[in-house]
């Protein structure tokens, strides 16, 4: 399908019909890319048609489509390890079969091989987009600290995987060891602290740490109001938000007196 890549041929340049494009997402304490190739509707019939049911598609057009997780992750619930991977698929009306294969240059469903198979999950399809997006595309979204969702996307159809990644041991650990360090980092860890449901009391006395070094910085107290919202001591919170508001003020940061004073009128 739309084989046929940009022409170079006695001076003459012409434009692939499915032009390339690789989308790299940072994710977790690495990044996750895809590299692929974008088929466009062109007015066809494109999922059971264009895009048969029930054989491999290799998941765009032209080469192969691979992805490349920069660490270990879930995918689709099931374990990867680090690696680049073929990434191909065997649509359905309702439920698609995605692959990830250690074959990387599978362009057909004769080249397919299921014993390279390297993980096989199920995803439910959609096929009721109010619209029709005309070129294939795979993005991320929903991309959040340790998990993201890859979706398949087109014409009236979208397909999402779940990407998970168990990094805390990891930051924990890396964690322990800057804090024993000269230059400890006391501001990402009390971050780290507050935003995953860890000790508030330690992440308490780390943003401490991090103001006593950082009187001006505003962002830091700010972080020191939420976490005092957090531990349930309100007043404490409302006067580090005051304070953070009239630093942000001095350094002429609207978007922190705002988000200071919403932290106040949450309070």
């Amino acid at each position: 399908m739309c084989a046929t890549q940009g022409v170079n041929a006695q001076g003459l340049k012409l434009p692939a019909p499915s032009p390339g494009a690789t989308i790299k997402q940072d994710f977790a304490l690495s990044s996750v890319e895809v590299n692929y190739s974008r088929p466009a509707v062109k007015g066809r019939n494109i999922m059971g048609d264009l895009v048969p049911y029930g054989k491999v598609w290799r998941t765009g057009a032209n080469g192969a489509t691979t992805i490349t997780f920069g660490e270990d992750v879930k995918f689709g619930g099931t374990p990867v390890k680090a690696g680049k991977y073929g990434l191909l698929t065997i649509p359905a009306q309702s439920e698609w079969t995605v692959i990830l294969t250690k074959d990387l240059n599978v362009t057909s469903p004769a080249a397919y091989k299921p014993e390279n198979d390297v993980v096989r999950v199920k995803a439910s399809a959609m096929s009721d987009l109010p619209f029709s997006v005309e070129s294939f595309m795979i993005s991320f979204d929903q991309v959040l600290p340790t998990s993201m969702t890859m979706m398949l996307i087109w014409d009236k159809t979208v397909v999402p995987v779940e990407i998970t990644a168990d990094i805390d041991g990891k930051v924990m650990n890396q964690i322990d060891e800057a804090m024993k360090g000269d230059k400890k980092p006391y501001f990402a860890a009390a971050s780290y602290y507050y935003e995953n449901g860890k000790d508030l009391k330690k992440a308490q006395e780390w943003v401490d740490a991090a103001v006593k070094e950082n009187p001006k910085a505003f962002y830091m107290v700010h972080l020191k109001a939420k976490i005092l919202a957090k531990a349930g001591d309100k007043a404490g919170a409302k006067a580090a938000a005051q304070q953070s508001i009239e630093l942000a003020k001095e350094a002429k940061n609207d978007d922190y007196v705002a988000l200071n004073n919403k932290l106040i009128a949450g309070l």
